[in-house]
């Protein structure tokens, strides 16, 4: 009997889990909300440390599983014995499910002192990547910008938005984005603001000391705590430079705000389902952190990627990879 695999997402996890099961001879059914499979992974230009196109790991990827049926446009509802519940109130039989739901972004206009969707030139970093992947960066009203600034932690790290956690890639992600506008902006001042520097991967390091050294980005220890517009659509920022204990006041053409993760807005819902568990911080609680990290407390529930926790692409692609094969184990036991 054909054993049936379901997985809940379709970003770089899930297609890596799809891509590892085929390999074993299971051809499992990847259910993905858009319209498209590929996750935010769609929306990224060059990936960091090595700037590698996004598109160059979306279509790797999806040559590897393209013999894995896909239903797009659907969401799953809630995980049941049988398998589970769909949009349409359909049930899809299922012996495994691997949860691959991936995290939102923080939602940046909570954080209404810092201007987004109020002022014309304070973005975000997803709308950095949009535009890049447009091929233009501009200010709102097509000048090409003098000055530039960064805001780190926009929604990781900040009790007043009960979003606790460190967001992990937030860190590295603004120190490319500062580098890749430095580089179509040669002659801009590009800062970043930042209350501590976390670069823990491979390459991390060595791509901020080149953001300094060799791009001439300037770093400033301290949070900006308000923005404001200027009357020729500029942003004033106010923030303090905690590192010679002075408050600073300065003028910049953009201000974009790193973004972080916040958990998957389903897995408050899969969390009914019993051997699923969430974290304190919102994301779904693996059963071990070290040796069963991809396994829930259910025997046929399974997850991959940033369901767990906020992780680069590189990890959740390798988590696929692990879950496929705690899959694989588990039906070879039924």
């Amino acid at each position: 009997m054909t054993k049936k695999v379901i997985i809940i997402g379709g970003g770089p996890a899930g297609m890596q889990t799809a891509a590892s099961l085929l390999e074993m001879g299971i051809k499992p059914t990847i259910i993905e909300k858009s319209d498209r499979i590929g996750g935010k992974l769609n929306d990224w230009h060059k990936l960091f440390p090595s700037f590698t196109p996004a598109h160059e790991v979306l279509e790797s990827l999806k040559q590897k599983m393209k013999e894995a049926r896909v239903i797009t446009g659907t969401t799953v509802e809630q995980i049941n014995n049988e398998g589970v519940s769909l949009n349409d109130g359909s049930i899809m039989e299922a012996d495994a499910v691997v949860v691959a739901s991936g995290f939102n972004l923080f939602r940046a206009e909570l954080k209404e002192e810092l201007g987004y969707t109020i002022y014309d030139n304070v973005y975000t970093t997803v709308d950095i990547e949009r535009m890049l992947n447009e091929g233009e960066v501009a200010m709102k009203d097509g000048r090409t910008p003098q000055r530039i600034a960064f805001l780190h932690c926009v929604g990781s790290r900040d009790e007043k938005v009960n979003q606790r956690h460190c967001s992990k890639v937030c860190c590295v992600t603004g120190v490319k984005q500062a580098m890749e506008l430095k580089g179509m902006f040669p002659q801009a001042e590009v800062y970043n603001f930042y209350m501590d520097i976390r670069m823990f991967g491979p390459g991390y390091e060595e791509m901020y000391r080149r953001a300094q050294e060799e791009f001439n980005i300037h770093f400033v220890r301290g949070r900006i705590s308000e923005a404001s517009e200027t009357i020729d659509r500029r942003v004033q920022i106010k923030a303090e430079d905690t590192l010679i204990g002075r408050p600073l006041k300065m003028t910049v053409d953009m201000l974009i705000l790193i973004v972080g993760m916040t958990p998957g807005e389903s897995n408050r819902e899969f969390s009914k389902t019993n051997g699923i568990e969430l974290q304190p911080s919102g994301f779904v609680a693996p059963a071990d952190n070290f040796t069963r990290n991809t396994c829930s407390n259910a025997k046929n529930i399974f997850y991959a990627g940033t369901v767990t926790a906020p992780k680069n692409i590189g990890e959740s692609i390798n988590e696929g990879a692990v879950a496929a094969q705690q899959v694989a184990k588990y039906l070879k036991g039924l």
